[in-house]
């Protein structure tokens, strides 16, 4: 196995982006799947690693990163040790973090091995809000030519507090707990700003049709966080949308922070499976 980890590059602003590969040296161009976490996400969050693993024994060149603002540093990838970073977040800044990671690995970096990369073959896989950043790229960049979510979000404005917008356009901010950090986690206002004033790309449901991709949504049964009726939105609105849906799986496929086990969840398996196929389909 083939590992390069915590490579940094230039953000879509002025933080970096933390970034790994994993692939395995077979001598044969091999897929890329590059993977976007979700909200308070990062990429070594719980059984990721074994995750990057799984897929590259798969036959793929999986990577994954942390978005620049997600509230982890270089220094400390694994804890939300910059809020301010985290406050001044939005889906704009991660959609052109995404940008940013595809046009790295497609300028061929002097570490890669050229001749175990398939750069005719981009793929990306999403998971949660990382699925609508992944979706709202594959509509802006024709260069990927399939796409994966898991447990993803239709729209984002639902998960915005509605009820209270005006205090929180008067107070510049709100928080929202972290229940495994026990922190208080800032939302600025920007991140509404951002929505309106980006809405239509932004805009999961609208820019779905322009998608004509092979499109896999995965989705649990009892995900709490994201609505199973969500995943059906998907599945309606798209033109090439396969929807595949895990009896008893959560929102997070069995995973949590720390993962201590060395084999993946069991749900992992399952949508791990049904992601390979779907890939490794003509």
């Amino acid at each position: 196995m083939i590992v390069h980890k915590n490579i940094i590059l230039s953000g879509s602003k002025e933080k970096p982006i933390l970034l790994d590969f994993y692939y395995k040296r077979t001598g044969k161009p091999k897929p890329i799947l590059i993977f976007s976490h979700g909200f308070k996400g990062f990429k070594d969050w719980g059984h990721f690693d074994l995750l990057a693993q799984a897929f590259a024994d798969a036959g793929f060149i999986f990577v994954k990163f942390n978005f620049s603002y997600n509230g982890t540093t270089p220094k400390q990838p694994i804890d939300f040790a910059d809020l301010e970073a985290f406050g001044n977040n939005n889906y704009s800044i991660e959609l052109d973090d995404l940008g940013c990671v595809i046009e790295y690995v497609l300028k061929k970096q002097p570490y890669i091995l050229n001749k175990e990369f398939d750069f005719s073959k981009l793929y990306l896989l999403g998971h949660s809000r990382g699925g609508g950043i992944s979706i709202l790229k594959a509509a802006e960049d024709k260069r990927v030519t399939k796409l994966i979510t898991w447990a993803s979000v239709s729209q984002f404005g639902q998960f915005l507090p509605s009820d209270n917008i005006e205090e929180w356009k008067k107070d510049g901010v709100i928080h929202t707990f972290n229940s495994r950090t026990k922190q208080n986690m800032p939302l600025y206002f920007q991140l509404m700003q951002d929505l309106v004033e980006n809405a239509d790309r932004l805009d999961i449901l609208n820019l779905l049709p322009s998608i004509h991709c092979p499109f896999l949504i995965v989705h649990g049964t009892n995900d709490t966080t994201v609505p199973l009726e969500m995943a059906m939105q998907l599945k309606e609105k798209s033109v090439t949308g396969e929807l595949k849906i895990i009896e008893n799986a959560d929102h997070t496929f069995g995973g949590k922070h720390p993962w201590v086990d060395e084999q993946l969840p069991l749900f992992t398996q399952e949508a791990i499976k049904a992601s390979v196929a779907f890939l490794k389909e003509q």
